[in-house]
């Protein structure tokens, strides 16, 4: 299990820069972490995020930019709101113009 709490502290300190209005994919996330098939990993280690404030979870979405980590937030539209506050439009569950919003760390 250390190897998934390294995993899930690293995938932690790369969610943590990720700037204001703006979004990664769990793809992005996993390949920059040199785990190019782990975008699965990269989720669960948000899933098991949600009691750390520190970690802006909301901002992580999948690569078509659907809210697919929205049932593990408190409230019905919260990961919603949360980015709709960061000035990036949501439609139908999916964020608007994704490539616009669109962060990496590379």
């Amino acid at each position: 299990m250390t190897t998934d709490t390294s995993f899930f502290e690293r995938v932690y300190e790369l969610v943590k820069q990720i700037p204001f209005g703006k979004v990664c994919t769990y793809g992005i996330i996993a390949k920059s972490l040199g785990a190019t098939r782990s975008a699965r990993m990269v989720g669960w280690a948000m899933n098991a995020s949600h009691n750390r404030e520190d970690i802006p979870a909301h901002r992580v979405v999948n690569r078509n930019g659907l809210l697919t980590g929205k049932h593990h937030f408190e409230g019905t539209h919260l990961m919603q709101q949360l980015l709709e506050s960061e000035g990036i439009e949501i439609k139908d569950n999916k964020i608007v113009n994704l490539e616009k919003h669109l962060w990496s760390p590379e």
